[in-house]
């Protein structure tokens, strides 16, 4: 039998899906990536057809291993990182989907968790799950489908339906059947399961009335869930042995294995998550409390912030204002100014999230003098990204009670050296930048190895990630103190 001496990394988002074939080294060989529907059936409604997530998925997994000149006999493991809370409801015989998965970004079960505040239940669905009542958790989307399809209830608590978030839709797929799993970090995003148990809740189920046999057994996120069988794409008997939220992922992808260390992603809005050791902190600042992954028995929680405008606000100077003609003329554009002046840009476009929580806010543009041009707003954007995420790192700083000694960073946005460096100023620490800014795929890849022992354990993960380039603080502190003071003026008149 030939030395199977590939990992498949399959990182399953929200618009597309991905495959990508990585070496022990970290070297990516193939890559396959198609797009799929969204569906749209009402306002605030947004749904995935999930036999097209899989279909789509088939396809890439072929045509990363096409790109890289492999067989799927090659593939010593397969780790699954996905876009997180999305839901679906399957038949466990068949595999036939009952409705099209409900997406997290649906807002249809609003009116219901204001109904469940009213009633007082918040405090407590903080308290066991670390979330807040919010219908982007995957609770409330499943009590919809149990209320609105026909018969699925009853069928749910007779054992015949399949709850599942994308990760176990996929392994379900995967093993022909067999597996029906998910892991700690995806089921810490459904508000069904106890952050510290790490078990379905019984008074979360009660709350929401979710019979236990339509739920998936709790997975670590690194061990073998099952074996490839029946698919098109792969031989049987290969082993999926890792799996992780696509956040969770990052921050594994990141080797962010020490408490304290941090990741952010700069997408359209900006995730950054925390690891804080083997006890959750509960946060007082607005942030979410997660479970990261459990590897090795040893389970890994995070604290959660986001900014709801990270790259969009940049897309907003090319399409809206008009003033670049491509995202990446950002950087040229900020640097025809040695520095904002007095502009400061706040980019509440959509609200203000955590620490704020403030979803009335909106965007402004303060200090604009006659002086004040195109480069000094374009400026000012990129040092409004950073400064939002300064606060939610100062939020998380005062929650854990840890300095963040290395500060991770991945995304589209990354490749923007002056945004990298304001950050490392701002935040006064470094921000590392990795060599491959995959990290979500190499996350669910380094997981999926440990499980079937490609990779012996987390050092050689740490060994094997490398940094492009470190961006260390060069702003003096009474600096920093002045461009903090005058954003936090800024922001409250936002």
């Amino acid at each position: 039998m030939a030395l199977r001496r590939y990992v498949l990394s399959v990182d399953q988002g929200t618009t597309s899906s991905r495959a990508t074939v990585l070496d022990a080294k970290l070297q990516v060989c193939g890559t396959g990536q198609k797009e799929f529907t969204q569906f749209f059936p009402r306002p605030g409604w947004v749904e995935h057809d999930l036999n097209e997530i899989w279909a789509t998925t088939e396809w890439c997994i072929a045509k990363a291993l096409r790109t890289a000149g492999l067989k799927g006999s090659d593939i010593a493991a397969i780790g699954i990182t996905n876009q997180r809370e999305t839901t679906g409801l399957w038949h466990r015989g068949t595999g036939k989907p009952l409705h099209k998965a409900i997406v997290w970004q649906d807002r249809r079960t609003s009116a219901y968790c204001s109904e469940l505040k009213a009633l007082g239940h918040e405090a407590n669905v903080m308290k066991t799950t670390g979330l807040v009542l919010d219908p982007y958790f995957s609770g409330t989307k499943l009590k919809w489908l149990l209320d609105e399809v026909k018969g699925s209830r009853q069928r749910a608590a007779a054992g015949e339906l399949c709850f599942g978030t994308i990760d176990s839709w996929l392994v379900f797929q995967m093993t022909g059947h067999a597996a029906h799993v998910t892991d700690v970090s995806n089921a810490s995003r459904t508000m069904l399961m106890g952050l510290e148990s790490l078990q379905w809740d019984e008074g979360m189920r009660a709350m929401l009335d979710i019979p236990a046999e339509v739920l998936p057994r709790i997975a670590a996120s690194s061990e073998v869930y099952g074996m490839t069988r029946g698919m098109k794409s792969l031989p049987d008997g290969i082993p999926v042995s890792g799996m992780a939220g696509d956040q969770q992922a990052a921050l594994f992808g990141q080797a962010c294995f020490t408490p304290g260390e941090s990741k952010c992603t700069y997408g359209t809005g900006a995730f950054l998550l925390m690891n804080v050791g083997q006890t959750p902190v509960a946060s007082k600042a607005g942030l979410l409390t997660t479970v990261a992954w459990k590897v090795d028995g040893k389970t890994t929680y995070a604290l959660e912030g986001s900014s709801f405008i990270a790259g969009a606000a940049v897309h907003w100077l090319r399409d809206g204002l008009q003033l670049i003609k491509r995202a990446e003329d950002v950087e040229a554009l900020a640097k025809t100014v040695k520095s904002c002046g007095e502009v400061v840009f706040v980019p509440a476009l959509a609200g203000l999230g955590a620490p704020h929580w403030r979803p009335d806010a909106r965007g402004l543009f303060a200090g604009i003098d006659r002086g004040t041009n195109r480069g000094h707003l374009a400026r000012a954007v990129l040092e409004g990204i950073a400064l939002q995420i300064q606060d939610l790192a100062e939020a998380m700083k005062l929650d854990s009670g840890r300095d963040i000694p290395a500060f991770k960073v991945d995304g589209g946005a990354v490749k923007n050296d002056l945004l990298m460096q304001y950050q490392a100023d701002i935040l006064a620490t470094n921000v590392v930048r990795p060599k491959n800014v995959e990290t979500t795929s190499l996350g669910a890849a380094f997981l999926g190895g440990l499980g079937v022992g490609f990779w012996k354990s987390a050092d050689d993960i740490r060994r094997a990630w490398k940094a492009d380039k470190v961006f260390k603080p060069k702003m003096s502190e009474g600096e920093r103190a002045q461009h903090l003071g005058k954003w936090r003026e800024a922001v409250k008149r936002a």
